[in-house]
């Protein structure tokens, strides 16, 4: 089983004031740990998707990531997922996680390697909260490129399609931090 991460590290930042990819907190920047985790979880190859401010973050993507550019990041997270699941192709599955939950952990993201099969569909949830990474399939890639239109992702696919949840509050936090202030 071929499973492949995906980390999604293309927007703006425009409510955090700068590109997520190239945060830093508690010395790693967000785009070095989302790639770790990842890999640490045993996802093979890790697809980064960058947009904004990709020369910046293109140094800082770990070595042996593939650099997936997206030109149309400012369309949307839609577009940067699109962009990676093209570059994945080969892979039975893969795990997306966006660049913004530096609280995802490996132990998390092995829970969806674990589960990975060419027509799984599964998602984090965080108290009952869906969250991510998310597990997709490839059977569903061209269903949720189809439908990854904006910032919308695969959010509403995954619902329409019953995506398994996998509970990760004991070992991962998955909150999206938007801005500066959401930092713990």
């Amino acid at each position: 089983m071929r499973v492949a991460g995906l980390v999604l590290a293309a927007g703006a930042g425009r409510r955090f004031g700068r590109p997520k990819a190239l945060v830093s907190h508690r010395g790693v920047r967000w785009v070095e740990h989302a790639a770790g985790v990842l890999r640490d979880a045993g996802c093979s190859p890790v697809a980064v998707v960058l947009g904004a401010a990709a020369a910046d973050a293109r140094a800082l993507v770990p070595a042996g990531c593939l650099v997936v550019d997206n030109p149309d990041w400012a369309s949307g997270m839609g577009s940067s997922l699109r962009a990676g699941l093209g570059a994945l192709a080969g892979a039975d599955a893969v795990v997306v996680l966006p660049v913004d939950t530096p609280g995802v952990t490996a132990a998390a993201v092995g829970r969806f390697v674990a589960l990975a099969s060419a027509a799984a569909l599964a998602r984090a949830s965080y108290s009952g909260v869906p969250g991510h990474p998310v597990l997709i399939g490839a059977d569903h890639w061209a269903g949720v490129s189809a439908a990854a239109v904006g910032d919308a992702g695969a959010r509403d696919y995954l619902r329409a399609r019953g995506a398994v949840d996998v509970p990760c509050g004991d070992v991962a936090d998955g909150a999206d931090v938007d801005r500066p202030g959401d930092l713990g």
